[in-house]
């Protein structure tokens, strides 16, 4: 562990901007009855509903066996995201950022769960709403690990066969919508960096002021996918698996980074520490 602290602390230092980040988050409901206009973010928080945005319920069992916990406040882990939440809603203010990117170095590293938690964690809270995507066309896991049905989804928006309110699924809480990707997309690269995506991003993020979008992106040393889309997106956090990465992947994927838009990093799988998470 103390490797990848050290690694983290070299990378920070040769790039010479401190990461610091936020915004004012605002409210996902694509497809709701709310008005765009940032004067009206309380009511969209107010009169939250579903009227062309899939509602499913979710089963307790199945979050549990994927690590799903910030579903639950009974849950004593949950509290784990909701102090990752703060730090990461502080810093995003700090900088009026919407959209944040989570990745890691390598597979495996649990960076979709990190996403899973934290979005559910944000949507907690009264005066945020979060979206969740499914940014990793090569491995999508969100609908899986949440349990959702995806007659429709990203793979049909990206082929004109849905509208953006018909791939949309709100999972059973207030204030969460998820954008899931049922299959693999081939050329995810070119398909990331497209026109097409990133008018997604613009309308994902300036509908709603209360919305905080949160992309579920590839590993940053597999493909080039991440680093085609990370221009678009306002800050990253990264999350690493302690024992899984070495201090050399660590650095190579940091160097990919401005270091403005590096707002974290989770230090994933530490058994050794009682939170099992390092947050820099």
């Amino acid at each position: 562990m103390e490797r990848i602290k050290q690694a983290i602390e070299k990378v920070k230092n040769q790039h010479s901007s401190g990461a610091s980040p936020l915004a004012q988050p605002h409210q996902d409901h694509q497809g709701t009855t709310f008005p765009p206009s940032s004067a009206h973010a309380h009511d969209e928080l107010e009169d939250v509903s579903y009227k062309h945005t899939r509602a499913v319920k979710l089963q307790a069992e199945h979050l549990e066996k994927n690590r799903i916990v910030a579903f639950s406040k009974n849950d004593p882990k949950s509290m784990i995201f909701d102090v990752l939440r703060t730090h990461v809603l502080q810093k995003m203010e700090e900088n009026g950022w919407r959209t944040l990117a989570i990745t890691s170095p390598t597979p495996e590293a649990g960076k979709t769960v990190v996403a899973i938690n934290l979005a559910m964690s944000i949507a907690q809270q009264t005066n945020k709403s979060a979206m969740l995507v499914d940014f990793d066309l090569r491995r999508p896991k969100i609908g899986a690990y949440l349990g959702i049905p995806m007659e429709k989804s990203l793979n049909d928006l990206l082929d004109g066969k849905a509208e953006l309110p018909d791939v949309l699924v709100n999972p059973d809480m207030p204030r969460l919508v998820v954008l899931p990707t049922r299959n693999p997309v081939k050329n995810s690269s070119e398909t990331l960096s497209s026109k097409k995506i990133a008018d997604l991003i613009k309308d994902l993020r300036e509908r709603y002021e209360s919305r905080i979008v949160i992309f579920d992106l590839p590993p940053m040393l597999v493909t080039d996918d991440a680093i085609a889309l990370l221009p678009q997106i306002d800050c990253v956090l990264m999350v690493v698996a302690n024992g899984m990465s070495t201090k050399r992947e660590l650095e190579d994927s940091l160097s990919h980074l401005p270091a403005a838009k590096l707002i974290g990093t989770i230090l994933n799988k530490a058994e050794s520490e009682p939170v099992g998470y390092y947050y820099y």
